[in-house]
């Protein structure tokens, strides 16, 4: 495998062969996606591994939630802004761009969040999830509070701060182990 086959900078192959259940998801991430993201061929020299990861990643990021698909993709890209994960803002910033229609919003976000036009609710949301990822122990009720005013669910907090706790924990394997994004995004929906 050469270097820019790899999905990280450490040896570690896939499972070889992946076990049928695993490489069904994988043909289907190939069949939706046009390809299986490193981020999950990465996690496949352990099945259990990838199996946790992708479990929670579905749950948070697809799963039912007073968020829309977009508003948890833009807090993914918000925090991998301020954490400059590579791989997470071109993997999320082409799923922002793709679910919001706009390319431009896809860039502003990777940016610069607060120069996007977006809703009260949006800016609130992100705030909040900026809070947790560079002082989480500044967090108050106040911040809660005002959430809630803007009309977000105790649910949808748990939710904001799940989704930003997760990015804040995937940018850091991101980067520590140099994960590349594949291609395909770099050129998707713009």
């Amino acid at each position: 495998m050469s270097q820019s086959d790899m999905p990280t900078a450490l040896d570690l192959p896939m499972v070889d062969p992946l076990p049928e259940a695993t490489q069904k998801y994988f043909d289907i991430c190939k069949d939706k996606l046009g390809m299986v993201p490193n981020v999950l061929k990465a996690h496949a020299f352990d099945v259990s591994k990838l199996n946790a990861f992708s479990g929670l990643y579905n749950d948070l990021m697809l799963g039912e939630s007073g968020l829309s698909k977009l508003e948890r993709e833009m807090i993914a890209v918000l925090v991998s802004s301020i954490n400059k994960c590579f791989y997470c803002l071109t993997a999320h910033g082409a799923a922002v761009r793709e679910l919001s229609g706009d390319p431009i919003l896809g860039e502003l976000m990777v940016m610069n969040w607060k120069a996007a036009r977006l809703d009260a609710r949006q800016r609130g949301m992100l705030a909040f999830a900026e809070k947790i990822t560079k002082e989480s122990s500044a967090v108050t009720e106040e911040d809660r509070q005002g959430l809630r005013d803007l009309g977000f669910s105790d649910r949808d907090i748990w939710d904001i701060a799940n989704v930003t706790g997760f990015f804040n924990m995937s940018n850091r394997v991101a980067s520590a182990t140099d994960m590349r994004p594949n291609d395909e995004y770099h050129s998707q929906n713009r």
